[in-house]
């Protein structure tokens, strides 16, 4: 790993913090077309359970656009060309993405820290990409108005980044826009996501990737030797299903899930092994100001509905690419490049959001004992699957990489 602390000042002409989907991403396009880049993550590997790890078509075409999406599809991954879930009362496909004018018709189920490390190494490669690791932002650096660089602490010692640019990839907890005053819009969201492992035995069945469950959630990811599960609760109630204990709450996952309450007491036996997921639905007002931008969850935080995350963060990534990295170069870039930015991905933002919060009001609602004429319609509509596979997998606004 390259280190750029070699002082307590260093200067780098686009300083990226967050070594996510987005700031990898957008670090190895920038320093591809010749810019000067230094990412910031503050853990010192990318090993965290849990993260999304949905790579959808369109983030695939991005690979197979770069060249090296057969070297890339070598990882192990598990692929879904369709999505399954429940309309009134009974299993249908949600999304079909067997049509897609794309050169991957599936997702692609891959541990993130597989897809950030191929693209970590990829821009390893390139002379003016420097990704330092266990590096903290602790605030930013403003001078007459304008951001001009971070505060890091690092295990050398504390240092300063001068760049012509900072951008915040940190996550939906982005210390990035909490220390540039940002003014955030929440829009809420109903439920919260509990993690949890299963064994995998090799007597259990094939499972199709999709939601189970009336008025619950659950799903199954692939993960070789384990399954990684997910269940859905109301928002806060983490708390009362503590208090109501571990065995109630096994046994509500064994209503929903292939596995019976016996199998998942084996290996859930503590709630240590229960990892919460406090999901939420926001975005900024403004995702720039001088010198500074935000993109991917520091810009707008999305519901794990769909697993859309990853898939905006990198068409963020790429659009932010395509806008900035000429006027990078050539010293020229101005607060309005940087609303250009967010012009572009307004809309497949706004528009993504507000699909995932119609879907979870309708989720809340009491459950009838006959279909509604919605979930009726909706069942009996072919099309349905493959508009819902273009969103899912595409969205509503495809980047292209300009080369």
């Amino acid at each position: 790993m390259t280190s750029f602390i070699a002082a307590t000042r260093a200067t780098t002409t686009c300083c990226i913090v967050g070594g996510g989907p987005a700031g990898l991403m957008l670090g190895y396009l920038l320093a591809l077309k010749g810019v000067k880049v230094t990412v910031l993550e503050k853990h010192g590997d990318f090993l965290r359970d849990f993260r999304g790890d949905t790579i959808h078509p369109s983030t695939l075409e991005i690979i197979w656009q770069l060249g090296f999406l057969d070297e890339f599809l070598k990882l192990p991954h598990q692929r879904a060309e369709k999505l399954y879930g429940e309309i009134a009362g009974k299993e249908s496909t949600i999304a079909d993405f067997t049509r897609l004018p794309t050169q991957c018709k599936f997702i692609a189920f891959m541990p993130q820290w597989d897809f950030l490390n191929f693209i970590s190494a990829k821009a390893r490669q390139l002379p003016n990409f420097t990704l330092q690791q266990n590096a903290c932002v602790d605030d930013l650096i403003e001078r007459d108005g304008k951001v001009t660089g971070v505060k890091v602490t690092t295990p050398e010692g504390t240092v300063e980044i001068n760049a012509e640019l900072v951008v915040g990839c940190d996550g939906r907890r982005s210390i990035v826009r909490e220390k540039a005053a940002l003014e955030v819009m929440n829009f809420g969201a109903p439920r919260d996501v509990l993690w949890l492992r299963v064994a995998k035995l090799d007597c259990d069945p094939e499972w199709s990737t999709g939601h189970r469950g009336p008025r619950k959630g659950f799903i199954m990811i692939d993960r070789g030797d384990y399954w990684q599960c997910g269940y859905s609760i109301p928002k806060g109630s983490f708390d009362d299903l503590q208090r109501q204990g571990l065995a109630t709450f096994i046994a509500s996952v064994a209503e929903i899930s292939p596995f019976d309450s016996q199998r998942l007491g084996t290996d859930i036996t503590d709630w240590s092994q229960v990892k919460l997921l406090q999901t939420r639905i926001d975005r900024l007002k403004q995702w720039a100001k001088p010198g500074l931008l935000c993109i991917g969850d520091s810009a707008h935080a999305m519901s794990p509905i769909g697993g859309v995350g990853v898939n905006l963060a990198i068409q963020d990534a790429v659009a932010t690419a395509n806008i900035v990295a000429p006027k990078l170069l050539t010293g020229t870039l101005t607060l309005g490049d940087l609303k250009r930015v967010q012009r572009r991905r307004t809309f497949p933002t706004w528009a993504t959001q507000s699909l995932q919060i119609m879907i979870s009001k309708a989720g809340q609602k009491p459950r009838r004992k006959a279909p509604s004429g919605m979930e009726l319609w909706l069942r009996q509509r072919a099309f349905i699957p493959f508009l819902f596979g273009r969103l899912i997998g595409i969205g509503f606004f495809k980047e292209k990489f300009k080369i």
